[in-house]
């Protein structure tokens, strides 16, 4: 039972909550820079570069089959071993987009937090009533 109690604590507390909706964002972002390296950046890259279509460069391993088409899709479906460079290639840009990405949100928020951070430092907290009071009469002895 106590146990349960423990697991109930953990799953409630704030960063747990925080997590979560966090790998459902990344979730929903990856798709996002998927698309963009898929149907953006990919096409621009292969007319400039010749019509490459990354995705479906690959080297084939083993032997095809009668009447299956020399396709990626066809040769992984039927099993045969294919060396996919293409695809990898592919997650390799899908990657270096999103690490991008993230380092510019990052750079921004410790942009924000740093510009948030020096006014509250600038302004020095006034002394305590007490102190005010000592100086005031320090300073009106030295005039007498």
């Amino acid at each position: 039972m106590g146990m349960l109690k423990e697991f109930r604590e953990f799953a409630v507390k704030g960063s747990v909550i925080d997590l979560a909706v966090g790998v459902i964002i990344g979730a929903a972002f990856t798709k996002i820079v998927d698309s963009l390296v898929k149907d953006i950046i990919m096409p621009v890259i292969s007319v400039i570069g010749g019509n490459l279509d990354f995705s479906n460069l690959f080297v084939v391993l083993g032997s095809i089959p009668e009447g299956v088409p020399r396709t990626l899709a066809d040769l992984n479906k039927a099993g045969v071993p294919v060396f996919a460079w293409g695809s990898f290639v592919t997650v390799v840009v899908n990657f270096a987009i999103l690490a991008f990405i993230i380092f510019l949100m990052v750079k921004q928020i410790n942009r924000l937090k740093r510009a948030q951070a020096e006014p509250a430092a600038a302004a020095p907290s006034a002394p305590p009533e007490d102190i005010v009071l000592l100086r005031e009469i320090r300073d009106s002895l030295r005039q007498h």
